[in-house]
């Protein structure tokens, strides 16, 4: 994910005398929307001790309890939907039919952990002769979330959920760009009823997070963000040996078979790389394709991915908005025309709009080869690589070719074939059929290699933040035992 690089700056703290600023700015015209006053330390650390302060009295509440609060949350998020969908809108540009969408997912979500949450942290009995044993799922404690923007609720409720339905209270530094809404996700959980400091929000700059992992009250982190972000927040949790989740950026590879459905291929592969205006870790990126069926999968994957709307994101049939911020957008572009200059050719777009605001249309690039940014780096943005291939084994072996391992789709009319390649030969933490990878709250969701590790989401997610604890008791009356006293 392109989030920023800024996480792997060197530590610092937060400064008494100035505090930072978030400037919340419209990516479709550049004009600054609002300007939001930071936290100081002193605000900083009294925050932390509100929250390590609300952990015991959480950890202790029964499931029903928390249940129910989940479920207000999830009303809350249903009732303010429009609210929420014109703060996205207008902090990082998102269409409002997607940040509707977007809302109601989290919803979703919390309804599902709500649901589900007591069934998943159930102990779990173990057969052991002459005693009884089991194993319980205990909160840590304190949870660290720093979060992106690119969709500013849900990275969010996929963490805060589970997370909180386990017993955990969590801490959000959410991306500098949505300040707004990162002050949302607080007053969400307030209004939902959550006992004070069960969820809050610091707004801090980057330099501060690495003496937030380092404050003995903070027991565990999760992150969303860039491969750089990841592994300056894993190097710190790590000195002070402390739990992190990694969701890391991705390039995922759309494999299509030569005896794949192509229209309906080309129309599931445009909604999986334009999805979000494709700024998303786990959009299609690369797609795959042999060189038989290349030219007629090229001519409807540029007619699919003309078709969306592109403009405004407050009007009603805009599919894609501006990007997040004019930076993102130049970086792009220069990904796109260095891809260009190693031999790859544009189909569709490519290139940049007059104008203030941070859009950046469509683009479908072909010929791309090893060398080109849009074969080895990810794009966070529009930009569809068809990369031509002579085989099935070579497509695979090219879309494993990465450093990334977050998502992958494979298309195909034979469905064994392709529930093999996607069970037993695609490289990532999630594999496809016929479909765009999404997330869903009933399934695990992370990735592996420079994808990062760990899972959210399922009942897979829930645990990440327990302590998987083994209860062990003999009985007074057996004097028994066949143990070996080794470790």
């Amino acid at each position: 994910m392109n989030n920023t690089k800024a996480y792997a700056a060197q530590s610092g703290t937060v400064s008494d005398a100035q505090p930072a600023e978030f400037r919340a700015i419209n990516p479709s015209t550049g004009e600054l929307v609002r300007a939001y006053q930071g936290h100081s330390q002193q605000e900083v650390d009294a925050i932390l001790q509100t929250v390590s302060s609300a952990y015991r009295p959480w950890r202790s509440t029964d499931f029903e309890t928390r249940a129910d609060l989940m479920r207000h949350a999830a009303n809350v998020l249903r009732r303010r939907a429009a609210e929420f969908s014109e703060l996205m809108a207008t902090e990082m540009g998102k269409p409002l039919k997607d940040g509707r969408a977007e809302i109601e997912k989290c919803a979703i979500g919390c309804d599902y952990f709500a649901d589900n949450g007591a069934r998943f942290l159930q102990p779990q009995s173990m057969q052991i002769e002459g005693a009884k044993a089991f194993v319980t799922f205990n909160p840590l404690g304190v949870v660290l979330a720093l979060m992106p923007w690119n969709f500013p609720f849900w990275q969010v409720f996929r963490f805060a959920a589970p997370t909180l339905m386990a017993g955990n209270v969590a801490v959000l530094k959410h991306a500098n760009n949505v300040p707004g809404s990162a002050l949302a996700m607080e007053s969400i959980f307030r209004e939902a009823g959550f006992p004070e400091g069960v969820f809050r929000t610091l707004m801090i700059d980057i330099p501060a997070i690495a003496g937030v992992i380092q404050d003995p009250r903070i027991a565990a982190i999760s992150l969303t963000g860039s491969v750089p972000a990841g592994k300056a927040v894993a190097r710190q949790a790590g000195e002070v040996l402390k739990k992190c989740v990694l969701e890391l950026g991705g390039s995922d590879a759309y494999v299509i078979l030569e005896d794949a459905d192509l229209e309906k291929a080309a129309a599931v592969c445009a909604v999986g790389r334009l999805i979000n205006s494709g700024q998303s870790c786990i959009a299609a990126k690369r797609f795959v394709v042999p060189k038989k069926i290349r030219s007629a999968f090229e001519e409807l994957l540029v007619k699919q991915m003309a078709a969306p709307r592109f403009g405004d994101p407050f009007a009603p049939d805009t599919d894609l908005g501006p990007l997040a911020r004019r930076d993102l957008r130049d970086r792009i572009h220069q990904q796109v025309e260095a891809s260009i200059a190693k031999g790859a050719r544009v189909l569709l777009g490519g290139t940049v709009p007059a104008g203030n605001g941070a859009f950046y249309p469509a683009t479908v690039l072909t010929d791309v080869q090893e060398g080109c940014p849009a074969y080895d780096e990810e794009i966070f943005g529009p930009v569809a690589a068809v990369i031509p291939v002579e085989s099935e084994s070579e497509a695979i072996e090219v879309a494993n070719a990465t450093s990334f391992g977050l998502g992958s789709a494979v298309f195909t009319r034979d469905l064994e074939r392709g529930e093999k390649i996607a069970a037993n030969e695609l490289e990532a933490g999630s594999s496809f059929v016929n479909e765009f990878v999404r997330s869903d709250p009933r399934l695990p969701f992370g990735g592996i290699k420079e994808s990062g590790y760990g899972r959210e989401l399922s009942g897979f997610g829930i645990h990440e933040f327990v302590n998987i604890k083994t209860v062990y008791v003999k009985s007074n009356s057996d004097s028994s035992s066949k143990a070996v006293a080794v470790e």
